[in-house]
């Protein structure tokens, strides 16, 4: 794959120090093999200048205990338990300045626990998840006797927390002792069980390759040293060595601790979640697909809205909740005003509407009734004898409702002085029969998808529209946009218990489904053949 050859920015390189980095140990071990003795034995090391040790899980609580180890020179950072404060407890330790200019030496005990803490929380969120899954679908509920799965985003992140002690650890500015216990469990090879058993770090896998030594106490005074990164003593790769007289001071000198630098060389990976190259911006933007919606397709549909028969203002409303005003936004359109974005449209046409409205109760208060036919910024005078000398020309199509259709002009809203009684249904405005039927047509498919999912959720019709129905007029339907919204809020539940159940054919598709489906009783007609078609 072709990509940049250039260099992006100026760099300059330089030689190696040849320093080794304050050492991080893993010192592991089954219980009672003397990891927390050697470790309070290797706060006396010439080399340090004050060791903090932070105690995690507290069920051997040997920290005060091994205070009288001969030697010992430490300080214990107390916390609350939380993964939170023990972050901040490592935080505390790295900002402690130096002692005679020596490294301070952070001890961890134990890092077992402190996985087996970031484990727990995970189960119990999992639990917890299952338990609001199980009430939003109106199933059981697991009890404490049921397993539940921990699913892999919550590995994930225990991971990314454990991650972040590494990290604090990264930047202590001296040695980091990590105590952890060592369990013996059964060789597998060919990812098949053996005979054979083998010893495995109780903590995060991969924690053995982010220190620099790890040291493995079989009991007490038998060590082995079964990896380490040094220059500073001769050893072979792969190779297990017995670590006769055993002490935290001594390997911190075989690891050269002496001439170590004052902090870490790190290299941290910054992972970058928009997976864009540099030099493929332009081209991603030109791949951007277009919007769902013509300049055309949406000035008819508010030109339709404008028309709408009885509530034009509630209609436009509506459009602007179905498509969104960020995909209105993208469209253009060309009008009377300008060209505007459609959600720009919508808002200039409610301000029309409103403005409408005012000049209609205006002229009603002074007497002088008013009439659909005039001009929405023009009295019939002025609109007989047009623009004076003094005044700017209004553009063209100024005034008029923006869709494409400028003579169309959307039905002012009558008072009830307007009209006599006997002349009313003649002057009232006429329905148009698409708009009306197209109405009607979205009213009978959201009400259709309303009854499938309450069927599904085994309730009726009334209980599960009862949220958002009016107690005062029993037997009407709730508003569309109301029961819009409701159907598509409940779909996620639906398709669940649809999953549940095996029809997993029927999940996906209405997974996919459009906001309105017209299709929607012809999906489910494998499932309800009594449903009337509406699409």
């Amino acid at each position: 794959m072709a990509g940049i050859i250039a260099p992006q920015r100026t760099r300059k390189s330089r030689k190696p120090t040849g320093k080794p980095n304050p050492p991080i140990i893993l010192l592991t071990g089954p219980e009672k093999s003397g990891k927390s003795y050697e470790a309070a034995r290797g706060s006396s090391s010439e080399l340090i200048g004050m060791t903090y040790w932070i105690e995690i899980g507290g069920t051997e609580g040997t920290a005060d205990y091994y205070g009288r180890v001969p030697g010992a020179a430490y300080e214990i950072v107390p916390h609350d338990g939380s993964y939170q404060d023990i972050l901040d407890a490592i935080r505390w330790v790295n900002h402690q300045p130096r002692v005679d200019g020596k490294p301070n030496m952070l001890v961890i005990d134990s890092m077992t626990s402190l996985w087996d803490m970031l484990s727990d929380e995970i189960a119990m969120y999992a639990r917890n998840r299952a338990i609001a899954k199980a009430q939003r679908n109106r199933s059981r509920i697991p009890t404490l006797d049921d397993p539940v799965v921990i699913d892999s985003d919550l590995w994930n992140r225990a991971k990314d927390r454990w991650g972040e002690v590494l990290w604090l650890l990264r930047r202590h500015q001296g040695p980091c002792l990590l105590l952890a216990r060592t369990e013996i469990v059964t060789a597998f090879e060919n990812d098949k069980p053996t005979r054979n058993t083998t010893r495995k770090v109780k903590a995060e896998k991969n924690l053995p390759a982010a220190v620099d030594a790890i040291v493995d106490l079989h009991a007490i005074g038998e060590a082995w040293l079964t990896g380490v990164r040094t220059l500073h003593m001769d050893i072979k790769p792969g190779e297990s060595q017995r670590f006769h007289d055993f002490t935290v001071d001594t390997l911190l000198r075989r690891l050269g601790l002496q001439d170590a630098a004052e902090s870490r060389s790190t290299s941290e990976l910054r992972p970058d979640a928009s997976l864009q190259e540099p030099g493929q911006q332009p081209q991603q933007q030109a791949a951007r697909p277009a919007p769902a919606l013509t300049g055309e397709q949406a000035a008819k549909l508010i030109r339709d809205a404008l028309m709408h028969p009885t509530d034009p203002e509630n209609a436009l409303r509506e459009l602007r909740e179905e498509h969104g005003r960020r995909t209105l936004g993208a469209v253009k359109t060309d009008t009377g005003w300008g060209v505007m974005s459609a959600d720009d449209l919508i808002t200039k046409s409610l301000d029309h509407l409103k403005t409408k409205a005012e000049q209609a109760k205006n002229g009603q208060d002074e007497g002088t009734p008013s009439s659909v036919e005039t001009s929405p910024h023009l009295s019939g005078e002025e609109e007989k004898s047009g623009p004076t000398d003094g005044d700017e020309p209004e553009p063209a199509g100024e005034g008029t409702p923006p869709p494409p259709d400028p003579a169309t002009e959307p039905p002012a809203p009558e008072q009830p002085e307007d009209v006599s009684e006997a002349e009313e249904p003649q002057d009232l405005p006429r329905p148009r029969p698409a708009q009306a039927n197209r109405v009607n047509k979205v009213m009978a498919v959201l009400l259709t998808e309303a009854e499938i999912q309450a069927r599904i959720l085994g309730m009726t019709m009334s209980e599960h529209l009862e949220a958002i129905s009016d107690p005062n007029n029993e037997g009407t339907p709730p508003p569309m946009v109301k029961l819009r919204s409701h159907v598509i809020e409940n779909r996620p539940m639906v398709i669940g218990l649809l999953e549940e159940r095996g029809e997993r054919d029927i999940a996906n598709a209405y997974r996919l489904a459009g906001k309105p489906e017209l299709k929607i009783a012809s999906m489910f007609a494998t499932l309800y053949s009594d449903l009337a078609t509406t699409g």
